[in-house]
């Protein structure tokens, strides 16, 4: 699954996109100079007309039977999705690598370390991708490709959980990365075109079965690097290709937005247990009161911050405490929690669109705390804009 609204990240002069916070709006005068503005502050006026926009089309809420709808057909109305737009929707997502450097081939291991950890000068090494190109063998399905096996063992004791080297596909590899909601492939594609270490298997997921389809069909899709796979992220029942603690990264752009809030700490409980110790969650995602929220007429919303659009599928808009609970609690410490409070400007229609997304990266301790409990906030939670705007 993903985002039907397209992210809209802006590129330099120079094509490159600059890490969120580092262009600013001093002079109001020249916001149509740049394509976009960071860390744009709302007046309490501008903040005031979002907490009474949202207010005004959360009500009525849509019916208990088309609520039932939307949810038992969910995969109907994604398939139908990309079938009408197939990979012409979404760009490809270059930008991650600056945001993510754990998805680049080398990263510093102080973007995995908590926050109080980096302020204090403590660093634990986390994963990465090591410089020496060693020889893996395939081991996914489809692969005929063969070459010399990996010269350290691939069978590893993790914790509780003994992996071996023919029990999954990628398991020889040394760095695993795993997408859900990966749609078309436009955050898998570019992590795979950007690394090309022998030890990096990328799994990717979707809801959609035509999306999966798609994907595979693609020229860039390489079964010896990556297995595609159809998942339902709410189906308790469903298992992952992969054993416990057994992958480095687990991305999540613009997906959990898409589920039932009610089913939201279940599912990242879930995808916490893959996670090796050490290993990262990365998040991006809709924020209270972004443009499309304000955009919602009467009718469309489901419970507090969650519609459904025009097409059938659904987004839920969160706060920053939201999503830290929910990681929190599934026993992840915090890395990165913050708001991407954005100006996006429409030079050729002289047109301004004010976007609110969220970007979190949690790890999974080294050591597992022998008790983790955090209370979750309701997901149908009265809008505010404490602590966003």
């Amino acid at each position: 699954m993903a985002a039907s609204f397209p992210e809209g990240v802006p590129e330099t002069e120079d094509g490159k996109r600059p890490q969120f916070g580092h262009r600013f709006l001093s002079d109001p005068a020249r916001v149509f100079h740049h394509n976009a503005w960071d860390n744009v502050k709302w007046s309490e006026e501008q903040a005031a007309a979002a907490e009474r926009k949202v207010q005004e089309n959360s009500s009525p809420l849509v019916c208990p039977e088309k609520q039932v709808d939307y949810e038992v057909n969910a995969h109907k109305y994604w398939d139908d999705f990309y079938r009408i737009h197939e990979n012409g929707f979404f760009k490809d997502r270059h930008w991650l690598f600056t945001e993510f450097p754990e998805l680049a081939p080398s990263h510093s291991h102080l973007t995995n370390v908590p926050l109080e950890k980096q302020r204090s000068g403590a660093c634990e090494d986390g994963p990465g991708l090591t410089a020496e190109q060693h020889k893996s063998s395939c081991a996914s399905p489809g692969c005929e490709t063969q070459v010399p096996a990996l010269e350290e063992p691939v069978t590893q004791k993790l914790g509780h959980l003994e992996i071996s080297g023919e029990e999954f596909p990628g398991s020889s590899a040394t760095y695993r990365i795993l997408e859900v909601g990966c749609g078309v492939g436009n955050t898998v594609f570019p992590i795979l075109q950007t690394n090309n270490n022998p030890n990096l298997f990328v799994y990717c997921c979707d809801f959609s079965a035509t999306a999966i389809e798609l994907l595979k069909t693609n020229s860039q899709y390489d079964p010896c690097r990556c297995y595609a796979f159809v998942h339902d992220l709410c189906d308790e029942d469903q298992s992952y290709p992969v054993p416990d603690d057994s992958l480095d990264v687990i991305v999540l752009i613009f997906v959990l937005s898409a589920i039932v809030p009610d089913k939201m700490q279940k599912a990242i409980s879930k995808l916490s247990r893959l996670l090796k110790p050490g290993g990262v969650m990365l998040l991006r995602d809709y924020g209270r009161y972004d443009m499309a929220q304000l955009r919602f007429k009467k009718g469309q919303c489901l419970s507090g911050n969650f519609y459904v659009r025009g097409d059938g599928t659904r987004v839920y808009f969160f706060t920053q405490g939201e999503l830290d609970a929910l990681f929190t609690a599934a026993g992840l410490e915090k890395v990165q929690n913050l708001v991407d409070r954005r100006l996006q400007v429409n030079r050729g229609k002289q047109l301004t669109m004010y976007r609110v997304w969220i970007q979190c990266k949690y790890s999974k301790p080294l050591v597992l705390h022998s008790s983790q409990h955090v209370p979750i906030p309701h997901a149908t939670e009265s809008s505010s804009h404490s602590g966003l705007l």
